[in-house]
């Protein structure tokens, strides 16, 4: 049987995968980060901020990983909680008001399932996040940079064009979840892997992204800079497009491609 599902799998989940702090920092010029949800606390699984990029203003939205034991308590290991997502949401209102496009960088297992975290309301808080981001009055562009599960992807990823990097995820779940639910047995997540059809090229032939941004080398670890040059030429190709629409073209197309993917 072909592994290769499973084997993208296992390098979106690479430690040394370059993050999206990685390539905010290669891609933008002069990034502000803001902090907190005006509600409950900063939650460091999601970056949001203000950057510039060829003298124009971007909204970033980017979910972060640690390398280590220590950031990765600081980044709630890439779960993001409410928090997180309500910060998203604020941000996200905050670019429509100063007409700044948004991007995300989608990298999670998912959002944080802990007790605390669905008694403030995960559930609630990644729908409102969703209906936020699909509304909004301005372009969209998401990036699946490693792994993308779950709501906790889909909450920063309804955007105009959904674009993936060669050797990233995006999926319901995980591969163990799916194997554990549907056969009672963890051990099977190769072949989960297979059957969900979670990689790049797979979601590109189901039109449900795209495009696919090739890795250097076949990795993105062995040349961030190389990597990072390609999503920013994608950014300004892309949002040179989409910023001539008009807003309510706009708003009607992106309605129209997740209709059409939910298959109505």
């Amino acid at each position: 049987m072909d592994n290769n599902a499973w084997e993208k799998v296992e390098i979106a989940r690479d430690i040394e995968r370059p993050t999206s702090l990685d390539y905010i920092e290669n891609i933008f010029d002069n990034f502000i980060e803001l902090h907190g949800d005006r509600d409950f606390a900063e939650d460091g699984a999601i970056v949001c901020g203000i950057a510039s990029l060829n003298n124009k203003n971007y909204t970033i939205i980017a979910e972060q990983k640690g390398r280590n034991t220590k950031e990765n308590i600081i980044r709630n290991f890439g779960m993001p909680n409410p928090e997180s997502y309500k910060k998203a949401i604020r941000i996200m209102k905050q670019s429509e008001k100063f007409k700044r496009p948004v991007i995300t960088f989608i990298d999670t297992k998912g959002a944080y399932p802990g007790i605390g975290a669905e008694e403030r309301g995960q559930g609630q808080v990644i729908a409102k996040s969703i209906e936020t981001m699909s509304s909004l009055k301005v372009p969209t562009i998401s990036y699946v940079i490693g792994e993308g599960s779950s709501g906790g992807a889909l909450a920063i990823g309804v955007a105009d064009r959904v674009v993936m990097l060669e050797n990233s995820i995006y999926s319901i779940l995980s591969p163990e979840g799916y194997s554990s639910i549907l056969w009672k047995d963890a051990s099977l997540k190769k072949e989960a892997a297979e059957k969900m059809r979670l990689t790049a090229k797979d979601l590109y032939d189901l039109k449900v992204i795209d495009n696919i941004l090739y890795e250097p080398n076949g990795n993105a670890k062995t040349d961030i800079i190389e990597m990072s040059n390609s999503i920013k030429k994608d950014i300004i190709q892309s949002m040179k497009d989409l910023m001539q629409m008009k807003k309510e073209v706009l708003l009607e197309n992106r309605y129209n491609k997740y209709r059409i993917i939910g298959g109505e």
